[in-house]
Formats: structure tokens, C-alpha cells, sequence
């Protein structure tokens, strides 16, 4: 038995989401061992579609415990193409510059999905986003439901006397 057979076999679906771009976004995947799934989703304020994209795959590669064959699914050109073109180890050569010299943008998760990719076996695929994948639909509504909600504008409120006068001191 190879190497590779002996691991266990994952899949890892993911989706990233943007409300503008940047702008707020979220994460979601989906992790499937066996008869085994775990739904994970975070966001940030601030960010890009790509990044939500990239830490996507990162989570749920982070989340395994033990090396693991994985195969992972997402709707990302971006994430995908950059290992099964080999882009990603041309920029890691180059010490995270593209070809017109100018640095890859969010390099710093780069490398962290790159380090993830040599604990684990990894195969990308990319699925057609908003079609028919049950599971790639799925990852695009943890990751939209993730996304960090605005506060709403204060209002001013009416206060008691007593702390009205406090207010006035301050």
C-alpha cells in the first residue's frame, strides 16, 4: 500500500463571499470524512473575495489533525489554477513576485496554504460556482452568512434626569 493510500481520504469543499470588493466578507467549507461532516465559516470586515477564497481552504485544511489526502473543491479560478498551473511555486521561487516583478497580493496566505499542501496530500478541483453542486452551494451560504454585518448608525436616546445631568459634566 502506497503512502498516499494509507492516509485518510478527505474532501474539502469551500466558497469565499465579498459584500463589495474589498469590502466585508465571509468563508465557509464543508470537511467530509466518511459518513463525518464539520460546516465551518468565518469573516472579517475588511478583505477581498480572493482572501475569503484562499482562507477558506486553509481552515479547513488547518482544522485536520493528521496528514491527510485531500481533495479539495472550489469555485476559485484563483485558488485553483494557482497550484494546478503550478503558479504558486513559480512565486515562491521568485520570493513571492509574479512575473512583471510585482509582489503577489495576499502572499501572506499563500504561504500558509502552501505549508498546509506539504503536510497533506492536496488535488484541486474546480466546480462551477452557483450551479447544480449541492455542497459548493452550501460553502456560498455559510460564507454569505458569515459575512460581518454593519452596526447600525447610533441614535440618540432620551435619558433619565439623573444621568442627563451627568452628560452635561462631561
Amino acid at each position: 500500500m502506497s503512502h498516499v493510500e494509507s492516509l485518510k481520504q478527505v474532501i474539502l469543499y469551500t466558497d469565499g463571499a465579498c459584500s463589495g470588493n474589498p469590502g466585508a466578507g465571509g468563508w465557509g467549507c464543508v470537511l467530509i470524512y466518511g459518513e463525518h461532516k464539520l460546516e465551518l465559516s468565518g469573516g472579517e470586515e475588511e478583505t477581498t473575495n480572493n482572501r475569503m477564497e484562499l482562507l477558506a481552504v486553509i481552515a479547513g485544511l488547518e482544522r485536520l489533525k493528521y496528514p491527510c489526502a485531500v481533495t479539495v473543491y472550489s469555485d476559485s479560478a484563483y485558488t485553483v489554477n494557482a497550484f494546478e498551473e503550478g503558479w504558486v511555486y513559480g512565486w515562491e521561487k521568485t520570493g513571492w513576485r509574479k512575473a512583471d516583478k510585482k509582489p503577489v497580493q495576499n502572499d501572506d496566505l499563500w504561504k500558509r496554504l502552501l505549508a498546509l499542501t506539504r503536510v497533506h496530500k492536496v488535488t484541486f478541483c474546480k466546480v462551477k460556482g452557483h450551479a447544480d453542486d449541492e455542497l459548493n452551494n452550501r460553502c456560498d451560504a455559510l460564507a454569505r452568512a458569515a459575512i460581518p454585518k454593519p452596526l447600525p448608525a447610533p441614535t440618540e436616546t432620551e435619558t433619565s434626569s439623573a444621568n442627563k445631568s451627568a452628560e452635561d459634566d462631561v
